[in-house]
């Protein structure tokens, strides 16, 4: 089987887009089928903190920074080119991860083409407007992402609230997914006295927050129900760390008072799990997520989680189970959940084991299992006659995307027509 991978936030990027992008691609590979990204070219010299399958071809699209956000790329990308990919790659499906320019050039290719067609609803993007001041376009949003994603033959989301917000906009093929973790690569067995040590952390009751830093992510409300609670600790026995980074970290640096650390983007591969473990509990305040894969990665880690139980978080964010909640925006709530960890070691020991069974019953394996059975549902339903088959174009492609992005020396270009497909369909293929 083969799937062509449409997105406009991938790796060198760190976010969740681009994490669970990339282990999708990585997790169905390892299942065989051959993976092909389109997805834009970032800066040179951008740095990765996330690993990538080395034999999945990328296919970079030149980009440009969106000036209001830097993090958003905006890619030159027609669907006349992404047509003339899918007539050399031949995919089974073509996956839409995201809603803008790749995305969308994706779908108007893969409909000409008659290729199945799936997306994926990752980013509340309808709440965003509220956090960036422009709750006038929130209808506007609302209707463009309903439009795109109508039209899908399945659309991809992590939560119960986003497929609400969903079915609120007339979409009706969607299935749950990606409500998952690694529960082996994040685990309380990374504690780590030599990295608390390296960070000054000494005895003190450490808080971590991990995420893009961004007006959605409210993390100044974190810094500002963390310095309440100081004025009611011993000096130094707390402290907040801060991973990611963001256009607004240097208002956040500006707000942020005594022991703060702010670490800047952290390896996911190498460092994260420790950082994860070495902390005491995880703090967050976001309440416009599909999923919140940070707070289910520091579940996992064995920590007992603060948050706002909105979005996709609030599917599994029990209080008094595996974390304390407070309501959005609401920072002496905040404040008041942080204290009551601190000071109660009985109820820190419970939430811990709660969190840690919450991540150990969400396995990635089995989404991904369900992910290519759901794939193959979706090209069976499709192919029911011969008729039902894509059309290819016939004339070779002179020109196709740019230049393959290379993550290791295993990639390798996008294969030249004939050497993608020797043989003609005839229903499903296997691996």
């Amino acid at each position: 089987m083969r799937l062509l991978m449409c997105t406009d936030s991938y790796p060198p990027q760190l976010n969740g887009v681009s994490v669970i992008t990339a282990l999708t691609v990585a997790g169905l590979r390892a299942r065989g089928w051959e993976c092909t990204v389109v997805a834009p070219a970032y800066p040179r010299g951008t740095r990765t903190a996330l690993a990538v399958p080395a034999d999945v071809p990328v296919l970079s699209v030149p980009s440009v920074a969106w000036p209001p956000y830097p993090d958003l790329r905006l890619s030159l990308v027609t669907a006349v080119r992404l047509r003339r990919v899918i007539d050399d790659v031949r995919p089974d499906v073509v996956h839409s991860a995201t809603e803008f320019l790749i995305g969308r050039s994706a779908k108007r290719a893969a409909q000409a083409a008659g290729v199945p067609w799936c997306t994926s609803y990752h980013t509340d993007f309808v709440r965003y407007t509220a956090s960036y001041g422009l709750p006038w376009l929130r209808r506007a949003v609302a209707a463009w992402i309903g439009r795109f994603h109508a039209d899908a033959a399945r659309v991809f989301t992590p939560s119960a609230p986003s497929r609400d917000d969903l079915r609120r906009l007339g979409v009706r093929d969607i299935e749950l997914w990606g409500r998952s973790i690694d529960h082996t690569r994040f685990h309380p067995a990374h504690r780590s006295a030599a990295l608390r040590a390296q960070l000054g952390l000494g005895e003190a009751f450490t808080f971590l927050h991990v995420g893009r830093l961004a007006p959605e992510k409210d993390v100044a409300l974190l810094l500002r129900a963390f310095r309440a609670l100081q004025q009611t600790m011993p000096d130094s026995a707390v402290r907040l760390v801060v991973a990611g980074s963001g256009p607004s970290e240097a208002g956040l640096r500006d707000l942020a008072g005594p022991h703060v650390q702010f670490l800047g983007a952290v390896d996911r591969e190498r460092d994260l799990p420790a950082l994860y473990a070495s902390s005491d509990a995880f703090v967050y305040a976001s309440a416009t997520e599909t999923l919140g894969l940070v707070v289910l990665e520091a579940m996992a880690s064995g920590l007992p989680v603060v948050a706002a139980p909105a979005g996709g978080v609030a599917d599994y964010l029990e209080a008094g189970v595996n974390g304390l909640a407070y309501p959005a925006g609401d920072v002496d709530a905040c404040r008041a959940a942080m204290s009551r960890l601190v000071g109660d070691a009985p109820l820190r020991t419970r939430l811990q084991a709660g969190a840690r069974r919450t991540a150990e019953s969400r396995s990635w394996e089995r989404e991904l299992e369900r992910l290519d059975a759901s794939y193959r549902e979706i090209v069976a339903r499709q192919l029911r006659t011969p008729e039902d088959a894509p059309i290819y174009g016939e004339e070779p492609v002179e020109d196709g995307l740019p230049a393959v992005l290379r993550f290791g020396e295993g990639a390798r270009a996008l294969p030249k027509r004939g050497e993608v497909i020797a043989q003609e369909r005839h229903g499903l293929r296997g691996h």
